[in-house]
């Protein structure tokens, strides 16, 4: 039997408000993205983005609202699907 995944909010989230991310996987609508067509690409590998909330789902995990400046568009993402950014100007 798999081990189950540890509970994400017994700690701190990874990326706090203001982070600057980058997508680390395309992202398609699951329906919950307004004013998208389902199956839609809302959030292209690569792209950056600012988290502008952090949320809980189903008591486990962390949710990410990420403004996606370029888009237009907020987008609830988890963390393993965030990697964080340099700042702009900032050495790697």
């Amino acid at each position: 039997m798999p081990e189950p995944r540890p509970i994400e909010i017994y700690a701190p989230p990874v990326f706090p408000p203001g982070s600057r991310v980058r997508s680390r996987f395309q992202v398609r609508n699951d329906g919950t993205v307004p004013g998208s067509e389902l199956g839609a690409v809302v959030v292209g590998k690569g792209e950056v983005g600012y988290v502008r909330d952090v949320g809980v789902f189903l008591q486990q995990y962390y949710v990410y609202a990420v403004e996606f400046l370029d888009r237009q568009a907020i987008v609830g993402m988890r963390g393993h699907e965030l990697a964080a950014e340099a700042e702009a100007g900032a050495s790697p």
